[in-house]
């Protein structure tokens, strides 16, 4: 029932900027914290940036100063500006959100929420 979509991957040159989009749908209460992960061949999945309901962000180190995660509660999306983008950049980038589904409890919030990810290639 809920599902989310990515959007905004593609080649980019290093150096250059790049926005992630991912749209959440369905039968959805409140959507808390938002995130992006990324994993690159033979990598384990990690933690790019997050983004709490009251705007607090958390940002892995190899990308803070560079990225940027926001969201957009009206459009239930939240975004990834990535600028200064470099070859370690390159990896699949997926969508995650902790929500509270409709019908649940205030108490029953699920984490595991994933899109299907999007290809970013820095590459000159």
């Amino acid at each position: 029932q809920v599902q989310l979509v990515e959007s905004g991957g593609g080649l980019v040159q290093p150096g250059g900027s790049l926005r992630l989009s991912c749209a959440v749908s369905g039968s959805i209460f409140s959507i808390y914290t938002m995130g992006w992960y990324r994993q690159a061949p033979g990598k384990q999945r990690e933690l790019v940036a997050r983004i709490s309901s009251g705007g607090t962000t958390t940002y892995a180190d190899s990308v803070k100063g560079r990225f940027t995660i926001s969201r957009d509660n009206a459009k239930n999306t939240v975004y990834l500006q990535m600028n200064s983008v470099k070859p370690e950049d390159t990896a699949v980038y997926y969508c995650n959100a902790a929500l509270r589904p409709l019908g649940f409890t205030q108490s029953e919030v699920v984490n595991g929420y994933w899109g299907q990810g999007t290809q970013v290639t820095v590459s000159s």
